[in-house]
Protein backbone atom coordinates (compact mmCIF):
# COMPACT_ATOMS: atom_id res chain seq x y z
CA UNK A 1 0.00 0.00 0.00
CA UNK A 2 1.32 3.61 -1.33
CA UNK A 3 -0.54 6.01 0.45
CA UNK A 4 -2.23 5.82 3.92
CA UNK A 5 -6.00 6.89 4.27
CA UNK A 6 -9.28 6.72 4.29
CA UNK A 7 -11.02 5.98 1.07
CA UNK A 8 -14.37 7.72 -0.52
CA UNK A 9 -16.34 5.70 -2.67
CA UNK A 10 -19.99 7.63 -3.23
CA UNK A 11 -19.85 9.63 -6.15
CA UNK A 12 -20.87 12.85 -4.05
CA UNK A 13 -18.40 13.28 -1.92
CA UNK A 14 -15.70 12.09 -4.78
CA UNK A 15 -16.81 15.21 -6.60
CA UNK A 16 -16.62 17.10 -3.62
CA UNK A 17 -13.52 15.70 -2.31
CA UNK A 18 -11.16 15.71 -5.81
CA UNK A 19 -12.67 19.11 -7.47
CA UNK A 20 -11.62 20.82 -3.95
CA UNK A 21 -7.93 19.22 -4.40
CA UNK A 22 -7.95 20.22 -8.12
CA UNK A 23 -7.69 23.86 -7.34
CA UNK A 24 -3.77 23.08 -6.72
CA UNK A 25 -3.76 23.07 -10.64
CA UNK A 26 -4.13 26.44 -12.46
CA UNK A 27 -6.03 26.46 -16.07
CA UNK A 28 -7.00 29.24 -18.00
CA UNK A 29 -7.58 31.85 -15.87
CA UNK A 30 -8.22 31.06 -12.40
CA UNK A 31 -5.02 31.68 -11.12
CA UNK A 32 -5.48 34.40 -8.34
CA UNK A 33 -8.71 32.66 -6.82
CA UNK A 34 -11.27 34.93 -9.13
CA UNK A 35 -14.22 34.64 -10.59
CA UNK A 36 -14.93 30.33 -9.33
CA UNK A 37 -17.72 28.78 -8.25
CA UNK A 38 -18.30 25.74 -6.38
CA UNK A 39 -21.05 23.94 -7.43
CA UNK A 40 -23.96 22.75 -4.69
CA UNK A 41 -22.65 19.27 -5.62
CA UNK A 42 -19.08 19.95 -4.76
CA UNK A 43 -17.09 20.16 -7.86
CA UNK A 44 -15.15 23.31 -8.32
CA UNK A 45 -15.76 25.38 -11.60
CA UNK A 46 -13.74 28.02 -13.53
CA UNK A 47 -13.97 30.33 -16.34
CA UNK A 48 -11.30 29.54 -18.93
CA UNK A 49 -9.97 31.54 -21.61
CA UNK A 50 -10.04 29.40 -25.06
CA UNK A 51 -7.70 29.51 -27.71
CA UNK A 52 -10.43 31.25 -30.03
CA UNK A 53 -10.64 34.05 -27.07
CA UNK A 54 -13.94 32.75 -25.41
CA UNK A 55 -14.59 32.16 -21.80
CA UNK A 56 -16.17 29.27 -20.74
CA UNK A 57 -17.20 27.34 -17.46
CA UNK A 58 -14.43 24.59 -17.04
CA UNK A 59 -14.67 21.88 -14.23
CA UNK A 60 -11.70 21.31 -12.66
CA UNK A 61 -10.99 17.98 -11.03
CA UNK A 62 -8.90 15.12 -10.02
CA UNK A 63 -9.62 11.25 -11.58
CA UNK A 64 -7.68 10.36 -8.14
CA UNK A 65 -5.67 11.84 -4.86
CA UNK A 66 -4.20 8.28 -4.43
CA UNK A 67 -0.24 9.22 -5.28
CA UNK A 68 2.58 6.51 -5.23
CA UNK A 69 5.05 10.27 -4.96
CA UNK A 70 6.08 11.91 -1.55
CA UNK A 71 6.27 15.18 -2.98
CA UNK A 72 7.31 17.24 0.00
CA UNK A 73 4.86 19.81 -1.06
CA UNK A 74 2.08 18.22 -1.75
CA UNK A 75 -1.54 17.56 -0.01
CA UNK A 76 -1.93 14.11 -1.77
CA UNK A 77 1.64 12.82 -0.81
CA UNK A 78 1.58 9.25 0.01
CA UNK A 79 2.84 9.98 3.81
CA UNK A 80 0.04 12.26 4.21
CA UNK A 81 -3.33 10.67 6.30
CA UNK A 82 -6.08 11.45 4.10
CA UNK A 83 -9.43 11.09 2.88
CA UNK A 84 -8.82 9.45 -0.90
CA UNK A 85 -10.57 8.64 -4.02
CA UNK A 86 -10.46 7.64 -7.73
CA UNK A 87 -13.13 7.79 -10.18
CA UNK A 88 -13.18 4.84 -12.99
CA UNK A 89 -13.14 7.00 -16.19
CA UNK A 90 -17.02 5.92 -17.39
CA UNK A 91 -18.06 7.42 -14.12
CA UNK A 92 -16.00 11.13 -13.91
CA UNK A 93 -17.13 11.00 -17.63
CA UNK A 94 -21.14 10.52 -17.04
CA UNK A 95 -20.61 12.67 -13.96
CA UNK A 96 -19.13 15.53 -16.67
CA UNK A 97 -22.02 15.08 -19.12
CA UNK A 98 -25.00 15.87 -16.61
CA UNK A 99 -23.21 18.87 -15.92
CA UNK A 100 -23.01 19.89 -19.28
CA UNK A 101 -26.67 18.69 -20.28
CA UNK A 102 -27.62 21.03 -17.86
CA UNK A 103 -25.70 23.77 -19.00
CA UNK A 104 -23.13 24.42 -15.80
CA UNK A 105 -20.24 23.78 -17.57
CA UNK A 106 -18.98 24.15 -21.05
CA UNK A 107 -15.23 22.15 -20.58
CA UNK A 108 -13.17 20.00 -18.72
CA UNK A 109 -9.68 20.38 -17.03
CA UNK A 110 -8.65 17.06 -15.76
CA UNK A 111 -5.11 16.20 -13.62
CA UNK A 112 -4.59 13.27 -11.59
CA UNK A 113 -2.34 11.95 -8.80
CA UNK A 114 -0.20 9.17 -9.81
CA UNK A 115 -2.19 5.90 -8.56
CA UNK A 116 -0.86 2.57 -8.86
CA UNK A 117 1.89 3.13 -11.70
CA UNK A 118 1.95 6.45 -14.19
CA UNK A 119 1.01 4.84 -17.34
CA UNK A 120 -2.23 3.13 -15.64
CA UNK A 121 -2.79 6.57 -14.21
CA UNK A 122 -2.20 8.33 -17.70
CA UNK A 123 -4.40 5.55 -19.60
CA UNK A 124 -7.73 6.09 -17.45
CA UNK A 125 -7.18 10.00 -17.87
CA UNK A 126 -7.07 9.71 -21.82
CA UNK A 127 -9.86 6.77 -21.89
CA UNK A 128 -12.14 9.64 -20.05
CA UNK A 129 -11.39 12.21 -23.16
CA UNK A 130 -12.30 9.45 -25.34
CA UNK A 131 -15.05 8.28 -24.02
CA UNK A 132 -16.56 12.40 -24.05
CA UNK A 133 -15.07 12.61 -27.37
CA UNK A 134 -16.14 9.23 -28.92
CA UNK A 135 -19.58 7.86 -26.87
CA UNK A 136 -20.75 10.89 -25.76
CA UNK A 137 -20.11 13.55 -28.79
CA UNK A 138 -18.65 16.13 -26.95
CA UNK A 139 -17.39 19.31 -28.55
CA UNK A 140 -15.91 21.44 -26.49
CA UNK A 141 -12.66 22.35 -24.49
CA UNK A 142 -10.73 19.21 -22.82
CA UNK A 143 -7.64 19.85 -20.83
CA UNK A 144 -5.49 17.05 -19.77
CA UNK A 145 -2.83 17.53 -17.62
CA UNK A 146 -0.01 14.48 -19.10
CA UNK A 147 2.28 12.95 -16.33
CA UNK A 148 5.78 13.96 -16.19
CA UNK A 149 6.82 9.58 -16.43
CA UNK A 150 4.93 8.61 -18.84
CA UNK A 151 6.19 8.18 -23.06
CA UNK A 152 5.67 9.95 -25.89
CA UNK A 153 3.19 7.45 -27.10
CA UNK A 154 0.86 8.74 -23.74
CA UNK A 155 1.35 12.17 -24.96
CA UNK A 156 0.27 11.97 -28.43
CA UNK A 157 -3.10 9.31 -27.42
CA UNK A 158 -4.18 12.65 -25.33
CA UNK A 159 -3.32 14.75 -27.99
CA UNK A 160 -5.61 13.33 -30.01
CA UNK A 161 -8.58 13.59 -27.27
CA UNK A 162 -7.59 17.14 -25.58
CA UNK A 163 -7.70 20.54 -26.84
CA UNK A 164 -5.02 21.50 -24.51
CA UNK A 165 -2.13 19.60 -22.35
CA UNK A 166 0.10 20.54 -20.14
CA UNK A 167 3.09 19.32 -17.65
CA UNK A 168 4.05 20.70 -14.17
CA UNK A 169 7.41 21.85 -14.23
CA UNK A 170 6.91 23.02 -10.45
CA UNK A 171 10.27 24.69 -10.61
CA UNK A 172 13.00 25.78 -12.57
CA UNK A 173 16.12 23.42 -12.74
CA UNK A 174 17.20 19.92 -10.84
CA UNK A 175 18.47 21.53 -7.95
CA UNK A 176 15.40 23.51 -7.22
CA UNK A 177 13.05 20.43 -7.93
CA UNK A 178 15.43 17.65 -5.71
CA UNK A 179 14.24 20.04 -3.11
CA UNK A 180 10.68 20.05 -3.10
CA UNK A 181 9.98 16.90 -5.16
CA UNK A 182 12.89 14.32 -4.78
CA UNK A 183 11.37 11.58 -6.69
CA UNK A 184 10.71 13.20 -9.44
CA UNK A 185 13.52 14.13 -12.50
CA UNK A 186 13.31 17.80 -14.02
CA UNK A 187 15.53 16.93 -17.58
CA UNK A 188 12.36 14.07 -17.91
CA UNK A 189 10.14 16.72 -17.53
CA UNK A 190 11.52 19.03 -19.26
CA UNK A 191 11.75 16.70 -22.73
CA UNK A 192 8.00 16.59 -22.83
CA UNK A 193 8.12 20.22 -24.05
CA UNK A 194 10.19 18.87 -27.34
CA UNK A 195 7.45 16.48 -27.47
CA UNK A 196 4.55 19.13 -27.37
CA UNK A 197 6.44 20.73 -29.60
CA UNK A 198 6.53 18.57 -32.04
CA UNK A 199 2.80 17.41 -31.88
CA UNK A 200 2.07 21.65 -32.57
CA UNK A 201 3.91 21.52 -35.47
CA UNK A 202 2.18 18.70 -36.83
CA UNK A 203 -1.12 20.42 -36.62
CA UNK A 204 -1.82 17.97 -33.85
CA UNK A 205 -2.40 19.90 -30.65
CA UNK A 206 -4.34 22.27 -31.43
CA UNK A 207 -5.00 24.42 -27.98
CA UNK A 208 -1.23 24.51 -27.63
CA UNK A 209 0.37 23.47 -24.12
CA UNK A 210 0.91 25.15 -20.97
CA UNK A 211 3.21 24.61 -17.45
CA UNK A 212 3.24 25.57 -13.92
CA UNK A 213 5.47 26.63 -11.43
CA UNK A 214 5.42 26.58 -7.46
CA UNK A 215 6.69 29.58 -6.28
CA UNK A 216 9.49 29.83 -3.30
CA UNK A 217 9.25 26.45 -1.94
CA UNK A 218 12.82 25.72 -3.48
CA UNK A 219 14.47 29.13 -2.40
CA UNK A 220 14.73 29.78 -6.46
CA UNK A 221 14.79 33.50 -7.71
CA UNK A 222 12.18 34.86 -9.95
CA UNK A 223 14.71 35.27 -12.36
CA UNK A 224 15.60 31.37 -12.48
CA UNK A 225 11.61 30.89 -13.40
CA UNK A 226 11.46 34.00 -16.02
CA UNK A 227 14.42 32.51 -17.72
CA UNK A 228 13.10 29.26 -17.94
CA UNK A 229 9.62 31.02 -18.70
CA UNK A 230 11.24 32.59 -21.38
CA UNK A 231 12.65 29.71 -23.50
CA UNK A 232 9.08 28.19 -23.40
CA UNK A 233 7.91 30.89 -25.03
CA UNK A 234 10.52 31.64 -27.44
CA UNK A 235 11.45 28.00 -28.62
CA UNK A 236 8.74 25.81 -27.59
CA UNK A 237 5.68 28.33 -28.61
CA UNK A 238 3.78 27.84 -24.86
CA UNK A 239 0.32 29.24 -24.50
CA UNK A 240 0.72 30.24 -20.77
CA UNK A 241 3.25 29.76 -18.05
CA UNK A 242 0.90 30.04 -14.21
CA UNK A 243 2.98 30.47 -11.42
CA UNK A 244 1.05 29.58 -7.80
CA UNK A 245 2.96 31.07 -4.41
CA UNK A 246 3.26 28.12 -1.91
CA UNK A 247 1.27 28.12 0.52
CA UNK A 248 2.25 25.47 3.07
CA UNK A 249 0.15 22.16 3.55
CA UNK A 250 -0.62 20.81 7.39
CA UNK A 251 1.02 17.13 7.28
CA UNK A 252 3.59 17.51 4.81
CA UNK A 253 7.50 18.06 5.03
CA UNK A 254 7.40 21.96 4.57
CA UNK A 255 4.38 22.87 6.56
CA UNK A 256 6.12 25.04 8.71
CA UNK A 257 7.57 27.28 6.00
CA UNK A 258 6.11 30.22 5.80
CA UNK A 259 3.78 30.68 2.76
CA UNK A 260 5.12 32.86 -0.20
CA UNK A 261 3.42 36.80 -0.61
CA UNK A 262 0.72 36.26 -3.25
CA UNK A 263 1.81 39.89 -4.49
CA UNK A 264 5.45 38.34 -5.63
CA UNK A 265 2.85 35.57 -7.55
CA UNK A 266 1.47 38.87 -9.12
CA UNK A 267 4.39 40.52 -9.79
CA UNK A 268 5.46 37.12 -11.83
CA UNK A 269 2.54 37.65 -13.62
CA UNK A 270 3.12 40.92 -15.04
CA UNK A 271 6.63 40.32 -16.04
CA UNK A 272 5.61 37.26 -18.02
CA UNK A 273 3.10 39.18 -19.83
CA UNK A 274 5.55 41.78 -20.63
CA UNK A 275 7.52 38.99 -22.28
CA UNK A 276 4.83 37.19 -23.73
CA UNK A 277 2.85 40.21 -24.82
CA UNK A 278 4.64 43.25 -24.52
CA UNK A 279 7.45 42.28 -26.70
CA UNK A 280 10.40 42.47 -23.43
CA UNK A 281 13.31 40.25 -23.90
CA UNK A 282 13.59 37.95 -20.57
CA UNK A 283 17.35 40.77 -20.30
CA UNK A 284 14.96 43.48 -20.23
CA UNK A 285 13.25 42.52 -17.02
CA UNK A 286 14.21 44.59 -14.23
CA UNK A 287 15.29 42.48 -11.33
CA UNK A 288 16.74 43.83 -7.75
CA UNK A 289 20.22 42.74 -6.63
CA UNK A 290 18.88 39.91 -4.95
CA UNK A 291 17.55 38.19 -8.53
CA UNK A 292 13.67 38.73 -7.11
CA UNK A 293 11.34 41.24 -8.58
CA UNK A 294 10.32 43.94 -7.20
CA UNK A 295 7.40 43.91 -4.87
CA UNK A 296 6.94 48.01 -4.47
CA UNK A 297 6.32 48.47 -8.33
CA UNK A 298 5.14 46.54 -11.28
CA UNK A 299 8.15 45.48 -13.84
CA UNK A 300 6.76 47.96 -16.39
CA UNK A 301 6.93 51.22 -14.42
CA UNK A 302 10.72 49.87 -13.10
CA UNK A 303 11.73 49.75 -16.20
CA UNK A 304 10.26 53.31 -17.47
CA UNK A 305 12.45 54.20 -14.59
CA UNK A 306 15.30 52.64 -15.25
CA UNK A 307 15.09 53.93 -18.92
CA UNK A 308 14.45 57.77 -18.50
CA UNK A 309 16.08 58.04 -22.06
CA UNK A 310 12.89 56.14 -23.71
CA UNK A 311 10.92 59.45 -22.92
CA UNK A 312 9.12 61.56 -23.64
CA UNK A 313 7.33 59.45 -26.39
CA UNK A 314 5.40 60.74 -29.16
CA UNK A 315 2.43 59.16 -29.02
CA UNK A 316 0.95 60.39 -32.89
CA UNK A 317 4.56 59.33 -34.59
CA UNK A 318 5.72 56.16 -32.06
CA UNK A 319 5.17 52.74 -33.64
CA UNK A 320 3.23 50.11 -31.86
CA UNK A 321 6.43 48.67 -30.50
CA UNK A 322 7.41 51.67 -28.35
CA UNK A 323 3.53 52.69 -27.07
CA UNK A 324 3.23 49.64 -25.37
CA UNK A 325 6.37 50.29 -23.61
CA UNK A 326 4.56 53.29 -22.14
CA UNK A 327 3.25 52.72 -18.56
CA UNK A 328 -0.45 52.83 -18.81
CA UNK A 329 -0.43 51.49 -22.33
CA UNK A 330 -1.17 47.99 -23.20
CA UNK A 331 -1.61 46.06 -26.37
CA UNK A 332 -5.86 47.54 -27.05
CA UNK A 333 -5.04 51.22 -26.29
CA UNK A 334 -1.90 51.21 -28.66
CA UNK A 335 -3.65 49.35 -31.49
CA UNK A 336 -6.90 52.11 -30.48
CA UNK A 337 -3.76 54.91 -30.92
CA UNK A 338 -2.64 53.49 -34.29
CA UNK A 339 -6.02 53.08 -35.74
CA UNK A 340 -6.76 57.10 -34.75
CA UNK A 341 -4.03 57.87 -36.34
CA UNK A 342 -4.88 55.78 -39.49
CA UNK A 343 -8.39 58.05 -39.45
CA UNK A 344 -6.46 61.40 -39.18
CA UNK A 345 -7.57 62.35 -35.46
Amino acid sequence: MYFEGQMVEDLEEKLVLLGSEARFDLCGSCFGGESRIRHPRGGWIYPVALPDGRRVPVLKILLSNECIHNCFYCANRAGRPSLRATFVPEELARLFMNLYWRGLVQGLFLSSAVFREPSRTMEDMIKVAEILRSRYRFPGYIHLKVLPEVGFDFVEEAAKFATRISVNLEAPSQEHLRRIAPEKDFARIFEKFFWFRELQMRGELRGGFTTQFVVGAAGEKDREILKVAAVLYREFQAQRVYYSAFQPVVGTPLEDMPGVSTWREHRLYQADFLIRKYGFSFEEIPLRGDGNLFLSKDPKTVWALQHPEYFPVEVHRAPYEVLIRVPGIGPETAKSILKLRRQGV
